[in-house]
């Protein structure tokens, strides 16, 4: 099990040196599953699901700590927050709990977003069960993907239920600040609006977004759109960004490509409410482990080490409790 000495070391190291092959990382969200023994429908099934990336074969198989250590090549991951995986819903605290047993066993993960049903009749029980242990601080935050519409289907009066306008989804919603959870929010960007509603509506839950909001396409005038989307959620205090999942369907991972989302979060979010992750072994799809840490450094090299260490690793540390 990692200890806090060994974060404040390669923090004291990085920050003597700004040499980027010290910079500690917190990798704030990926996956561990074990495909051959767990359930994860979407991973086993066939046919596969509809999926943005395209084809997922390469991903229904096993990834563990031992196989991110292997994919990470020498980049300095000291932390792991993992993000539910789609686990069956029939088991909603099943994934958890295997994750829990995981991280006593392999000293990581060190913290999880685990999965909720926010308009389901088991929320109470599902809630009761990660406040007490062994969940009890290592369930930090909860993911429930609302009920969305395609860009061409979507107006602004959207509101079908399991969406963020449901009242049910919204009455679960609610119920998160008493237990001290937070949300993480994987919605695309023509959505962002019922997201500041969220976040006004509901100041004493944080809302993280996953993702950076999808943004999608890069031509112009999708990342104008994008842009102004998420710009509703910029004055929200309680709302922070992800900087993860960037990948498009068949076109490479390039800090090209990259460049002008990361560029548009800093900007209107300010590097202490964005946080870098790697959603591996998903986007081990459109780009590898060890190439994505090495492309997110190049992306920031022009910040201070300061602002580094809070992208890669500090905001990550005070938003998922892990000092």
């Amino acid at each position: 099990m990692n200890t806090d000495s060994d974060l404040s070391e390669a923090r004291r190291a990085f920050l003597a040196t700004d040499n980027e092959t010290l910079l500690p990382i917190v990798d704030a969200h990926h996956h561990f599953w074990d495909v051959q023994r767990n359930p994860h429908p979407w991973l086993t099934a066939l046919p596969r699901i509809p999926f943005r990336y395209g084809d997922y074969a390469a991903i229904c198989k096993n990834f563990l700590p031992e196989d991110y250590a292997a994919a990470c090549g020498s980049h300095r991951v000291l932390r792991h927050v993992v993000m539910e995986g789609e686990w069956t819903p029939e088991d909603p605290t099943g994934e958890a709990l295997w994750m829990a047993g995981l991280a006593r066993r392999c000293g990581k993960p060190h913290a999880m977003a685990a999965q909720v049903w926010l308009d389901r009749d088991d929320l109470d029980e599902v809630l009761h069960a990660y406040r007490q242990a062994p969940l009890a601080g290592f369930v930090r935050s909860v993911r429930h993907k609302p009920s969305c519409a395609t860009q061409d289907e979507y107006r602004s009066n959207w509101s079908a239920p399991g969406s963020m306008r449901c009242a049910r989804w919204r009455d679960g919603y609610s119920r998160l600040a008493a237990e001290n959870l937070m949300f993480e929010l994987q919605a695309p960007w023509w959505h962002m609006t019922e997201a500041a509603e969220l976040a006004r509506d509901f100041p004493a839950t944080r809302l993280i977004i996953n993702h950076a909001g999808l943004p999608g396409a890069r031509d112009d005038q999708t990342l104008a759109l994008w842009r102004a989307a998420m710009a509703q959620l910029a004055d929200c205090p309680n709302v922070v960004v992800k900087i993860s999942g960037l990948g498009e369907r068949d076109r490479p991972w390039t800090t090209a490509q990259q460049q002008p989302v990361v560029n548009a979060l800093l900007a209107d979010f300010g590097v202490d409410r964005c946080l870098l992750a790697s959603n591996h072994p998903v986007d081990a799809i459109v780009v590898g482990l060890a190439e994505l840490w090495s492309g997110f450094k190049a992306l920031t090299r022009g910040l201070p080490p300061e602002q580094k260490l809070k992208l890669f690793c500090d905001n990550a540390v005070e938003l998922y409790g892990l000092r």
